[in-house]
């Protein structure tokens, strides 16, 4: 009985797929960014022109926890300065660094989810919920929909902390995952802003 070596073409192992070009990854990102700006636009247009009608005046205001907001605002901007940190310790290959930037700047973003989680509290206590009038409507809206895209944001921190990475090098996820960060910092800071010349 003759025996075939090497085997047959069908018993031939397949090449592996070539690996995807890194420069992928972030142009991936800036679009799904321009997605997500498109969304928190279309809601601050929606609140601008709100704020424009004669109506809205006669509403009564609702009472924000100022400073609660305000140091939720600082936490984050605190977490974004850590994060470009972390990457430029990544960039210059010390991985101590890197590691404990990017944990701190995660529990920062957690600690920001926490203090939002608070001020809504706050706002259930004095009776304010989503459906009591457009004012708190539009600030659930606001921070509602900038947290669940923070969870996002720390579900990929965590993913690069803990290297469970396929094609991605280390460094492009770390670039990829500050861009989200740094983004969710400056559309907080706008949105903040709105509430501030807004509401008070």
């Amino acid at each position: 009985m003759s025996s075939e070596w090497p085997p047959s073409a069908e018993l031939a192992i397949t090449p592996s797929p070539p690996a995807i070009p890194q420069r992928v990854y972030p142009t991936g990102m800036f679009l799904a960014l321009g997605a997500i700006l498109m969304f928190f636009m279309a809601l601050i247009s929606a609140f601008v022109v709100r704020k424009g009608l004669s109506t809205s005046s006669l509403e009564a205001p609702i009472g924000l926890p100022w400073t609660l907001l305000s140091l939720n605002t600082i936490l984050l901007v605190a977490s974004s300065a850590t994060v470009e940190a972390a990457r430029r310790s990544q960039k210059h290959s010390n991985p101590a660094a890197f590691r404990k930037w990017w944990y701190t700047a995660t529990a920062l973003g957690l600690a920001f989810l926490v203090g939002q989680f608070a001020a809504w509290r706050i706002l259930a206590r004095q009776g304010i919920y989503l459906a009591s009038n457009p004012d708190a409507s539009f600030f659930y809206l606001f921070t509602g929909a900038h947290a669940l895209h923070l969870l996002g944001g720390i579900a990929g921190l965590l993913v690069v902390a803990r290297k469970s990475l396929h094609q991605l090098t280390l460094a492009t996820a770390t670039r990829v995952a500050t861009m989200y960060w740094h983004f969710l910092t400056i559309i907080w800071a706008s949105i903040f802003l709105l509430l501030v010349f807004g509401y008070k």
